[in-house]
């Protein structure tokens, strides 16, 4: 399984392996949503709002994105507007 860790620095999947870059791991892993979001790590921020069950984290994340780019995106858009989604694999690949 995946951890919010991992997901954080996750690059893509090879097959039924999620690949993780280890240097953003060790960088990123350790800051909340809302430090990536502030950072404008936001496709980090929305895999974190999406990985800590809380709605309001990823409205957190729209909130900040709008502010910055001007737009008017809903909280649920910004999985897709990120092409990201909380996924189950069991393999982790540490790149």
């Amino acid at each position: 399984m995946v951890t919010r860790e991992e997901a954080v620095a996750s690059i893509g999947f090879d097959g039924n392996a999620a690949l993780v870059d280890k240097s953003m791991k060790k960088k990123y892993s350790a800051m909340n949503t809302a430090d990536l979001a502030g950072a404008g790590f936001f496709r980090a921020a929305t895999i974190s709002a999406l990985y800590s069950d809380d709605p309001s984290e990823l409205d957190l994340v729209a909130d900040s994105y709008n502010r910055l780019s001007g737009s008017s995106y809903a909280a649920e858009a910004m999985p897709r507007l990120f092409g990201v989604a909380r996924v189950s694999v069991q393999k982790v690949v540490v790149l």
